[in-house]
């Protein structure tokens, strides 16, 4: 008898093998496999007592906790349908969601009762509502629920074609759709992830990464199938990240650049005895060459760039290191480090087209749009058929980033295409003056957009961060661009800014820089 691809068999089998084995770490809360296991269960037979079956939908607002860690495998093995809400949106977002995935159950964090209470009376399906941690009226104790039931829930057989979750992409510009991701799609994931990145039962996890971005890029379910401790931290926190790397052995963890930024330029009293060969994944924008040179060279850390999209549940590329890179100066392998790289090797088939469908020259120049067909492509967006045919064409999930092939066959992303900057008609790669901004010794951190221009149709506008103690004006920093960019490509305005305005997983929203007053276009 076959048996389905799912993240499930992943506990199945670290129930067997470690049960003994520390699984997680919440602060003072410490719990073995076996520990960590049955309290899924019980919760999994707590669910059912609530009457939630197959397909029904239970949603989770929460940071990354051991009780929002449980429902990735409680929720999905009685063949029910997580879905993970990102804690960062609105009242009025969070009433979308739930209404529109037709959620029955919603966990909470007390951070965010009363952005649900002011909803509640709004939501439609909602049968209960479960406070994670502490205790609201009106609302299942969720440490209570668990001691009043057994371990003993009602086995479902799952298939692989079953939702496992439907995951809710920002929304910045429209409604958030909700990705649907299947138990296969996770599972071919999550064993492309390992072929690519041994992991053993000797590593330690800290959870940098909102476990709400895409399922936490699967890690909520490779260090189970690993045998690897879940070490939570519930707020990104430079010094926090630092005490706990040193303090629970930690070996790997995953972060946007921008959370990159923030640790590599915390104070270095922080960093003393920072254990060196820490691993980690970075993804979810493109990281500039001048960061993973400053985390493998300052930090002595093990950088791989992977790439991918909620919709490919979610990773399609690794920038995979070859024997050759090896013999290349530093700065020189962090450009190639920079770089997406190549499909992992159960993915799918990746093509980067023309406007025509044709696969572009790997010349390094030619710009076309990526486009994944194969085992990690979600089912679709949930509940719209219309989003679901404009983004899958012809068996091909466009994904709407504009990229070049090199030579050797490895993708580089130079822009979203919403961000390409078309000025007096040439393209100009936010990215790429992002990167060069970001080798000035000044700057921390740097975004480009798009600004109306009289004369150019639009412009470069750069939004720097300097960092502490260091000084640049406006003319120095167009100078530096100027310097190592084509000319045109230099910004046409620089304003330099305490912020930028982030999504939850570290991304800047572009849009909010678009619109701000600090960005109106000048002539």
């Amino acid at each position: 008898m076959d048996i389905a691809l799912s993240p499930m068999e992943f506990a199945r089998r670290a129930r067997r093998l470690y049960a003994d084995r520390e699984a997680v770490v919440d602060g003072d809360v410490r719990l073995t496999y076996g520990e960590f296991l049955g309290r899924c269960d019980r919760w999994s037979a707590a669910l059912q007592a609530m009457g939630v079956g197959h397909g029904d939908r239970v949603a989770y607002i929460a940071p990354n906790t051991h009780s929002h860690l449980e429902g990735y495998y409680a929720v999905p093995q009685i063949g029910a349908v997580l879905v993970p809400i990102n804690y960062r949106l609105l009242p009025e977002d969070f009433e979308y969601i739930i209404n529109h995935c037709g959620a029955k159950v919603v966990c909470a964090h007390p951070d965010y009762f009363e952005a649900v209470e002011s909803i509640r009376g709004k939501l439609e399906n909602v049968e209960h509502f479960v406070a994670l941690e502490g205790a609201q009226d009106g609302w299942v104790d969720y440490e209570a629920a668990l001691k009043a039931q057994s371990e003993d829930f009602t086995p479902v057989e799952i298939n692989e074609q079953d939702l496992l979750t439907i995951n809710y992409t920002s929304g910045t510009t429209a409604r958030p759709k909700g990705v649907m991701i299947t138990h296969r799609n996770a599972y071919c994931n999550i064993m492309n992830t390992l072929a690519h990145h041994p992991l053993s039962a000797a590593d330690r996890y800290l959870w940098t990464l909102p476990m709400f971005h895409a399922n936490g890029w699967t890690f909520t379910w490779i260090n189970t199938a690993r045998g690897m401790a879940h070490v939570c931290l519930r707020k990104v926190d430079p010094e926090l990240i630092y005490k706990l790397i040193k303090d629970e052995d930690i070996t790997m963890f995953c972060a946007a650049p921008t959370v990159l930024i923030s640790i590599a330029n915390a104070p270095a009293e922080l960093r003393d005895g920072v254990p060196r060969g820490v691993r980690l994944f970075t993804a979810g924008a493109p990281p500039a060459a001048a960061t993973i040179e400053l985390v493998e060279s300052e930090l002595g850390w093990e950088l791989t760039h992977v790439y991918g999209l909620t919709e490919t549940a979610p990773l399609i590329t690794v920038c995979e290191a070859r024997p050759e890179h090896q013999n290349l100066p530093v700065a020189e392998r962090a450009k190639i480090k920079a770089r997406q790289g190549v499909e992992l090797v159960g993915s799918g088939e990746l093509r980067v087209i023309d406007d025509e469908g044709n696969e572009v020259p790997h010349d390094g120049e030619t710009l076309g749009e990526i486009t994944v067909r194969g085992n990690v492509v979600m089912k679709g967006y949930y509940n719209d058929p219309d989003a679901t045919n404009a983004a899958i064409k012809d068996g091909w999930f466009h994904s709407g980033d504009a990229a070049v092939v090199h030579s050797d066959g490895y993708v580089e992303i130079r822009d979203r295409f919403k961000d390409v900057i078309i000025s007096g008609g040439e393209n100009i790669s936010s990215v790429e003056v992002e990167g060069c901004l970001l080798t000035h010794p000044a700057v921390q951190e740097a975004a480009v957009v798009g600004m109306a221009h009289e004369k150019w149709g639009e412009a470069p506008h750069a939004f720097v961060i300097l960092r502490d103690g260091a000084e640049a004006n406006e003319d120095e920093l167009k100078l530096h661009v100027r310097n190592n960019l084509a000319h045109f490509k230099t910004p046409q305005w620089v304003s330099v800014v305490e912020d930028l305005p982030k999504t939850a997983t570290g991304k800047v929203q572009k849009f909010v820089l678009r619109g701000s007053k600090a960005g109106i276009a000048r002539q």
